[in-house]
């Protein structure tokens, strides 16, 4: 997980994600459930955090987990989504997560299906 937590530079647990959200923590579980959102154990305390880039205005940012499904349904474990979200591409430029929170999903999705190749 140290190459993970060098690459994302910073994480909530899911008591923060529920307040970021402004929602109980039993809709963050859901939202975990459900794949919108991807919860890795990191930190020397071993407990379930969240990219905190994955939240953006208040709510999980658009477009993201259509691009976990199409990570997963690849056969992405969630570390190697995290990985390929965060990893800089000088061709976007930048990162994915980035060009997600601009709103350029179809480009993501684009590569996330090449990806899979």
């Amino acid at each position: 997980m140290n190459e993970l937590e060098e690459l994302v530079p910073a994480w909530l647990n899911l008591p923060e994600v529920a307040l970021e959200l402004d929602v109980p923590i039993t809709k963050v579980h859901g939202l975990l459930d459900e794949k919108s959102l991807i919860a890795l154990r990191s930190t020397e305390r071993n407990v379930r955090s969240v990219p905190a880039e994955f939240i953006f205005e208040g709510a999980v940012v658009d477009s993201l987990k259509g691009t976990i499904t199409v990570l997963a349904d690849s056969g992405f474990s969630d570390e190697d989504i995290v990985r390929w979200l965060f990893t800089p591409d000088e061709s976007l430029p930048g990162r994915p997560i980035d060009a997600l929170r601009e709103g350029r999903k179809t480009e993501i999705r684009r590569r996330a299906q090449a990806a899979a190749w």
